[in-house]
């Protein structure tokens, strides 16, 4: 063997070796951003699966008229201002007699939520023939005794209640008094002080009609810019001028277009704060780069032969961009204006700015009625000094993830469906 074919095999020895090694590194890369991926979605969802569940505690509930203060059941008036609350504490000092400190007592009605009042309202409204006589019925139970019983055995005695309260809900967890059902109000309700109470209902409503403006906006003008710079306008430094600050304006800080609609929706145009159609509008200048690169690209992916048969045909150019050009590039602009709504979904620091952080409690209407967002309600229960708002928030975090993989895979989808190949 001549030395020359020596150092031939030895170099190439060398380069498999360091073709190796690099595999293995992205091999150990991949393998690293799954396992960062892996713990964040393990410990998101430790956290927040027992949100989806609440408890109820189950009373025998005496509907006095005198208590109650009501006559007719099926007026609505004497139904808003019944003493639910004293029917309820009347209950409770039943099921455990002997209470009689008023310190005791306190701690006693504490074990149920302010808003099982509100429920033995529904119950009592849709079925009036429960006034004056007496039912088993099961109550919403409060946050701090949720969380007690939602806690393993051994992590118990950490809970932040009283021992005698700690007694009364293990006198009625033994007695089968307590029952875990599907949490349904955190999808119907919208927020609240009191954790039981809180919901993602409204941020839920809000976002929807956040993105519908941000759709109805970003997408068209996105489409048409894209066509007119690819199709129709002139090439000269304007352009030139015009494509280098969609770029750049794909890579501003999203916080700068907070700003940009504070400055103009707000000050300018006077748009009320915290309404999806301002959020959309503040969106909808951040979705628009995104939007606009990747239709260009989709565009471009068009073979020119389509043009040049089109025309060649007799058709004019704008026939050959609205019948033949747009229909091929579409699914690529779908998949691009879906992503850029994705991370439009997800974003919080601009609407942050133009006040989208109020407290909703109603469900919002329309577009113009007072709301919240889904990553602002996350970032609110995220501020929370209540421990059951933990779980909340790593909840609301769960369904934003569940709602943003649904968008990308639906883009993934739409464009192994659609895409053709030349």
């Amino acid at each position: 063997m001549s030395e020359t074919t020596a150092k031939v095999r030895e170099s190439l020895a060398r380069r498999y070796r360091q073709e190796k090694r690099f595999q293995a590194y992205g091999i150990l890369s991949i393998g690293v951003g799954l396992l960062a991926l892996l713990i964040l979605f393990t410990d998101i969802i430790g956290k927040g699966h027992s949100a989806f569940f609440e408890h109820y505690i189950k009373l025998e509930i005496s509907l006095d008229r005198d208590v109650l203060g009501v006559d007719d059941a099926s007026d609505d008036e004497q139904l808003n201002y019944a003493n639910f609350g004293g029917v309820i504490k009347e209950a409770l000092r039943e099921r455990f007699p002997g209470v009689d400190d008023r310190q005791q007592q306190r701690l006693l009605y504490d074990l149920v939520s302010s808003g099982a009042s509100y429920n033995l309202r529904d119950e009592l409204k849709a079925d009036p023939g429960l006034l004056g006589g007496t039912r088993e019925l099961w109550l919403l139970a409060d946050d701090d005794v949720d969380l007690y019983l939602k806690t393993s055995q051994k992590k118990r005695p950490e809970a932040r209640l009283d021992d005698q309260q700690k007694q009364w809900i293990e006198d009625l967890e033994a007695a089968g008094d307590t029952d875990k059902r599907f949490n349904a109000s955190f999808f119907s309700h919208g927020d609240s002080r009191e954790p039981e109470l809180a919901g993602i209902g409204s941020a839920i409503v809000g976002s929807f009609f956040t993105m519908i403006v941000t759709l109805c906006l970003s997408f068209p003008i996105g489409v048409a810019a894209a066509i007119y710079l690819e199709e129709f306008a002139p090439r000269n430094k304007f352009t030139d001028f015009i494509e280098v600050n969609i770029n750049n304006l794909a890579a501003v800080p999203s916080i700068i277009f907070g700003l940009l609609g504070l400055a103009i929706f707000i000050n300018v145009f006077g748009l009320p704060r915290s309404v999806p159609l301002l959020g959309g509008l503040v969106l909808t200048l951040m979705t628009l780069p995104t939007i606009i690169i990747t239709s260009r690209a989709a565009i471009k992916t068009v073979p020119p032969s389509v043009r040049e048969g089109a025309l060649a045909l007799g058709a004019s150019k704008m026939q050959v961009v609205l019948h033949h050009v747009l229909p091929l590039a579409l699914p690529g602009m779908l998949t691009g204006s879906i992503i850029g709504m994705a991370q439009a979904l997800g974003e919080t620091a601009p609407l942050l700015l133009i006040g989208m952080v109020a407290f909703i409690v109603d469900i919002p209407g329309g577009p113009t009625d007072p709301a919240t967002v889904l990553p602002v309600q996350i970032y609110l229960w995220a501020d929370s000094p209540e421990q059951s708002f933990v779980a909340m928030t790593s909840a609301a975090i769960m369904v934003l993830l569940a709602f943003l993989i649904t968008m990308n895979t639906l883009a993934v989808v739409l464009r192994k469906r659609l895409e053709r190949r030349w």
